[in-house]
């Protein structure tokens, strides 16, 4: 049995589409087609029902899917081996990162991740810390960099950067440098979803400090911080953002950072792996690499806390 028609097999099975498994696999559907046509008749059985515009797994495919999933990740561990085995450091690091870490802090550390092994390629896969988290839980990857921890989860999750949220508007916008907690309401705020990072530390923070979101005059809910980034800009209100993913825009004076008296947050970056999984050797290198600071890896805002 190939091990491409797994790869096929487990994609279709979990996104419950042909083109949706040929858009992950970086192929064509009829291509997709094939491979399926080819392990069921191996197998001597279907493995899908086609219904119209949708598929079902048969039982038959209800069975196969997890021992399609250890073969695959065997076969996986088999090449670490090989390469732990010749102390090279090699494979593709396919990382999902939450939108700071994965624009802001990951880029640099994996170029000069890189520059140490030449043999080592990356795919940054970029979503919000929750379904971050959830590929992890779901086996789909091996390695999150997040905003937060969610508590009861299956995966572990080890500080190792720090990051500050600040309020942030246009510079010349009519709003003092220093304001009052309970000025807020006044204010028109923009707002990161509730699965990203950001989103879950600022209700956190807001709640330690004893202010109600629905209090808040919240005119937009937007879905990355490039996107409240831009509207800021713009004039559409002020939010509360990394102070990491708008440095550039401080530095040339496009925004400022507006003071709320009584609230500080601080949060961290967080290394996540799926605690009872065993992790390929050029990952574990890479986590290692992660964890041993500034002093090897470097952080894009200048700070590691461990």
């Amino acid at each position: 049995m190939e091990t491409r028609h797994l790869q096929v097999f487990t994609a279709v099975y979990r996104t419950r589409s042909f083109t949706k498994a040929a858009a992950e696999l970086f192929t064509s559907q009829p291509t997709i087609s094939e491979h399926m046509k080819n392990l069921e008749e191996r197998l001597g059985c279907r493995l899908f029902d086609r219904l119209g515009r949708s598929i079902s797994p048969t039982p038959e495919a209800e069975l196969l899917y997890p021992r399609a999933l250890a073969i695959l990740e065997e076969l996986e561990k088999l090449d670490s081996f090989l390469a732990t085995a010749s102390e090279r450091v090699c494979g593709e690091l396919v990382i999902g990162a939450g939108t700071i870490p994965g624009a802001y802090v990951l880029p640099q550390l994996a170029a000069r991740f890189k520059d140490r092994y030449p043999e080592i390629s990356f795919e940054i896969l970029i979503g919000d810390s929750s379904s971050i988290i959830r590929k992890i839980e779901d086996h789909e990857i091996y390695l999150g960099v997040v905003g937060t921890a969610l508590e009861k989860s299956k995966v572990a999750f080890t500080p190792f950067g720090g990051d500050e949220l600040v309020l942030a508007a246009p510079a010349d916008a009519p709003i003092a440098d220093t304001i009052e907690l309970k000025e807020l309401v006044e204010l028109d705020l923009l707002s990161r979803a509730r699965g990203s990072g950001t989103g879950r530390n600022v209700a956190r923070y807001l709640e330690q400090a004893g202010v109600k979101e629905t209090d808040l005059k919240i005119r937009a809910t937007l879905g990355s911080s490039t996107a409240i980034k831009e509207a800021v800009k713009s004039g559409l209100g002020a939010a509360f953002i990394s102070k990491t993913a708008i440095r550039d825009d401080l530095e040339d004076g496009r925004l400022k950072t507006i003071t709320v008296q009584g609230l500080t947050m601080h949060r961290s970056f967080y290394i996540a792996t799926a605690k009872k999984r065993t992790l390929p050797h050029h990952y574990q290198v890479f986590i290692d690499f992660l964890r041993k600071g500034p002093s090897s890896s470097g952080s894009s805002s200048g700070r590691v806390e461990h």
